[in-house]
């Protein structure tokens, strides 16, 4: 995925926001607690848990504990020390890393700003409230604290790495938020936990603390390593689907270059089979199938020898016959090995079956025969009575008409077959002859294909990607 570089207006904002984070540090410096012992302690802890963090290769998400480390410093120490600890441990992760400068800088930005906020915000609400360490109230502002820090730790990070990659915030929740939310409910338990047991029992909790605080992260790492092998299968598959649907595109391309009919007659097939689903009232997911199935209907021709595919004479042997029978079969197998086609093999496998049970390949009767290969087998019919590039000479519009009437109920769905002459009236001439479908134009037009092989999932990037962790 190609990353912008950010403007210069970007970068002067957020070296504006650092410099206002050092204003607002200062002013209150003189409020927090610097304690020899618990500031130190958290410090190391935190820069210990960034150096150990492991990023997952999909998402780029950077599994670390020292989110907790600080907003714990936040609550027990004040702001500014919280700051502190948090513009350190990111200066000691990018002197190992050395990600570039701009990440960085969203990096400070965001490790000088949500600690400040958080501690700002929870020391005036216990002033306000008189909360002391005795007091459930004050566990409640912890966690209250724990996710004010955790949101505007994911806006900054989240709306920067959006910001230059081009995507939407939405993905950003849904990819980096969404899946560590139970995660993070359990890291908020931790730091009142901790919180609780300091004001109880004093440094000695440090020592749980880290232990726990490691833990948690090689559980988190897990779920998210879990997760991203999860997606990169999820890409694979999709990239292999993308890689099959393009392979069929080129078989009927080549198709086309050893017999100069098929392309056109697939994308003929292709138009009138969507219309006539129109007609007949079906669904647009129906209609889509329908489009799809025309397309392909006829790819098991690639397995035919040049001497039958391009074969002149108006009678097959019986030998050469057996061959062509085959091409429902082959086209079916061929369609059927990628994920989610199956409908469409079974389409195409049928689409020389009749109605009275004399068609081919498995001698299907009625409404055995699936109603999308009815439509099929009507437009393909029809499509090769007329066409002009054919190598028989063609019938009109109306004779071509006249001789699916005559076969209504025997080989063709004669209500399939009156839907179709409605789609033909009042058309004009080019159309009726099919002499103006297009191969290229009916293959963008088709929204399955079109899926398959132009879309699939962009892959964040981004130093930070799930801020609690």
């Amino acid at each position: 995925m190609n990353v912008e570089r950010p403007s210069r207006t970007v970068v002067a904002l957020m070296v504006a926001a650092l410099v206002a984070a050092a204003a607002v540090a200062a002013w209150r410096a003189p409020y927090g607690s610097w304690d020899p012992v618990l500031l130190p302690t958290l410090m190391i802890l935190s820069i210990a848990s960034d150096l150990i963090a492991i990023e997952t290769r999909i998402h780029r998400v950077l599994v670390s504990a020292s989110f907790l480390a600080i907003v714990t410093a936040a609550a027990l120490l004040g702001s500014a020390p919280a700051a502190l600890i948090g513009v350190v441990t990111i200066l000691v992760g990018w002197a190992r890393n050395r990600y570039q400068v701009d990440f960085l800088l969203i990096n400070l930005v965001t490790y000088a700003w949500f600690p400040l906020l958080a501690g700002i915000a929870f020391f005036a609400a216990t002033e306000a409230t008189g909360a002391s360490p005795a007091d459930p109230g004050l566990y409640l502002l912890v966690i209250a604290m724990f996710v004010g820090a955790l949101a505007v730790d994911f806006v900054l990070i989240a709306g920067y790495s959006a910001y230059v990659e081009r995507s939407t915030f939405a993905s950003k929740v849904r990819r980096g938020l969404l899946p560590v939310l139970p995660s993070e409910l359990a890291a908020a338990m931790l730091v009142v936990g901790f919180v609780y047991a300091h004001h109880q029992i004093g440094d000695v909790a440090l020592i749980l603390f880290a232990v726990l605080i490691l833990i948690f992260q090689v559980l988190v790492r897990a779920l998210l390593v879990s997760q991203d092998r999860a997606d990169e299968l999820e890409l694979r598959a999709r990239q292999l689907a993308g890689f099959q649907v393009a392979l069929l595109s080129a078989l009927l391309r080549t198709l086309d270059l050893r017999d100069r009919m098929t392309a056109r007659h697939s994308a003929a097939v292709a138009r009138y089979s969507r219309e006539l689903t129109i007609e007949l009232g079906l669904d647009a997911e129906q209609q889509e199938l329908a489009h799809t199935a025309g397309l392909l209907h006829d790819i098991g021709k690639f397995v035919l020898p040049d001497k039958i595919l391009k074969s002149t004479r108006r009678e097959l042997t019986e030998a050469e016959w057996r061959e062509i029978s085959k091409h429902p079969y082959e086209g079916a197998r061929i369609v059927s090995q990628i994920d989610g086609y199956q409908p469409i093999g079974e389409i195409i496998l049928a689409h020389h079956e009749r109605l009275d049970g004399t068609g081919y390949p498995r001698r299907l009767a009625g409404d055995q025969i699936p109603v999308l290969a009815r439509v099929i087998a009507v437009v393909d019919a029809y499509d090769v009575m007329t066409a002009r590039d054919s190598y028989r000479q063609p019938m009109s519009s109306y004779d071509a008409v006249v001789e699916l009437r005559r076969s209504a109920g025997t080989q063709f769905d004669p209500e399939v077959v009156e839907a179709f002459v409605r789609v033909l009236d009042g058309k004009d001439l080019a159309y009726r002859h099919g002499e103006d479908a297009d191969f290229e134009r009916e293959l963008a037009l088709d929204k399955r294909i079109h899926d398959y092989v132009a879309s699939s999932p962009r892959q964040p990037l981004g130093k930070r990607a799930t801020p609690g962790t």
